[in-house]
Parts: C-alpha cells; sequence; structure tokens
C-alpha cells in the first residue's frame, strides 16, 4: 500500500508541476517527452487522473498533519 501512495503521490506532483509549466511558460512537459507517442501521452494524464482521484479519497487517512 505504500508504494501506490507514493506512486500516486509522484503523479500527482508530476502532473501539478506540468499545469504549472503550461501555465508560466506555455510549456507541456508531459508532450515534449512522450509527444512522438499520444497513446503513451494520453495514459500519462489517465494515470495522473486516476492518481489525483485516489489521493482525494485516501488522504484523510494517510496524512500525518490531517490526523
Amino acid at each position: 500500500m505504500k508504494i501506490l501512495h507514493m506512486l500516486t503521490f509522484l503523479l500527482v506532483v508530476v502532473g501539478a508541476l506540468n499545469w504549472g509549466l503550461v501555465g508560466l511558460f506555455d510549456f507541456n512537459l508531459v508532450t515534449t517527452l512522450v509527444g512522438a507517442w499520444p497513446m503513451v501521452e494520453r495514459l500519462v494524464y489517465i494515470l495522473v487522473g486516476l492518481s489525483a482521484v485516489y489521493v482525494l479519497l485516501t488522504h484523510k487517512g494517510t496524512c500525518n498533519v490531517c490526523s
């Protein structure tokens, strides 16, 4: 369960940083890294979205600050 938590947290951070780069510099890191493979790019976005849902649903139970 710890690995799943760490992986989803990492994907949420990657997604947030990517959106920050898009907003600040109009630079999409995901497209730059895997733009040649649209299906992989779409998979990355799906995984980031699913990770955000997972973190949202499990945050209260795993957060030391919120406990």
